[in-house]
């Protein structure tokens, strides 16, 4: 009878039982997601100090840019400071420039000199406060553009010096020509 309840049983019996768990695969696996978690965190933070790092790389250029503009305009309006000191004078005491060319000599260079000194105003409220609460981004632009401004200001004191002195050397030629001796 157990022979044939056995056999009665076996036909119609399902496995069901519990499931076996291999201890060392299972460590080995929490072993290696351990793993993976401490390579994640120091995933993360290896990408926030990068980007820390480019934050501060794009403020210093930032600020090296400002400073080249800055640089610039300094080094140009030096320049003008020079051309006014000395090739302003030059054409002024020229006996070729007549009284009234004079006021208008003056005042061309003047409007030039009105223009960049309200430039370094306006460079030194940028830089000391926080204009318009401007990013870094915004004043270097702010600068460049005032950089730009700051060459043409140079090559126009230039094409007018030079201009002066073409109109200065012009005369210089005329009056030889009228006043030159003849021998006939």
């Amino acid at each position: 009878m157990t022979v044939a309840l056995t056999l009665f049983m076996a036909s119609k019996a399902t496995a069901q039982g519990m499931p076996v768990y291999d201890n060392t695969n299972f460590i080995s696996l929490v072993k290696s997601l351990v793993e993976s978690a401490k390579q994640t965190s120091q995933l993360i933070k290896s990408v926030k100090f990068l980007k820390d790092a480019k934050e501060a790389i794009e403020k210093v250029s930032s600020v090296v840019q400002q400073l080249n503009a800055v640089q610039e305009i300094a080094d140009n309006n030096q320049r003008l400071i020079n051309v006014m000191q000395t090739d302003l004078q030059d054409i002024l005491n020229s006996p070729y420039i007549k009284p009234d060319e004079i006021s208008r000599v003056v005042e061309s260079f003047d409007a030039i000199v009105q223009n960049s000194l309200e430039t370094v105003d306006f460079i030194d409220e940028v830089l000391s406060s926080d204009y318009l609460k401007m990013s870094d981004a915004e004043r270097a632009k702010v600068l460049k553009e005032k950089e730009k401004e700051s060459k043409q200001m140079v090559s126009g004191i230039t094409t007018k010096t030079k201009r002066y002195r073409d109109i200065i050397s012009f005369r210089k030629m005329q009056d030889k020509v009228n006043n030159r001796e003849t021998d006939y």
